[in-house]
């Protein structure tokens, strides 16, 4: 199982940018998907998630209102459209699946991740 993220970039503050989160290889039931970031000298962070199944979504407090996770299941891609990006909002940005079990906002609990693409908001 691969996950390739990509679509991030330089923007400007107040911008939007789309991340995409593709998955290839075997065919396997993903519990949830989500996204992390981790900014430089910081630690990863849960960004959001998505509960495949369901499509039942959750947002960390810093990005709700302003981040949308979203999946294709015919596409087995998952999206995260980001509004109003901040300078805060600067990071290498990750993709993560988690099968059974476990905690959507732990990133300890996610078994397949994604190369992470990086993002950055400038002032």
């Amino acid at each position: 199982v691969q996950l390739q993220a990509f679509g991030g970039g330089l923007v400007q503050a107040r911008a939007s940018l789309r991340l995409s989160c593709a998955a290839s290889g075997r065919t396997f039931r993903s519990d949830a998907r989500g996204w992390f970031r981790q900014a430089p000298g910081k630690e990863r962070e849960f960004v959001a998630a998505v509960i495949w199944s369901s499509d039942t979504t959750f947002y960390s407090n810093s990005v709700k209102g302003r981040f949308t996770i979203s999946r294709d299941n015919t596409k087995n891609t998952m999206y995260l459209q980001m509004k109003s990006l901040k300078p805060e909002d600067t990071a290498v940005y990750y993709c993560a699946a988690k099968l059974e079990g476990g905690s959507y906002d732990y990133a300890g609990d996610y078994e397949y991740w994604g190369q992470g693409t990086l993002v950055t908001v400038s002032s």
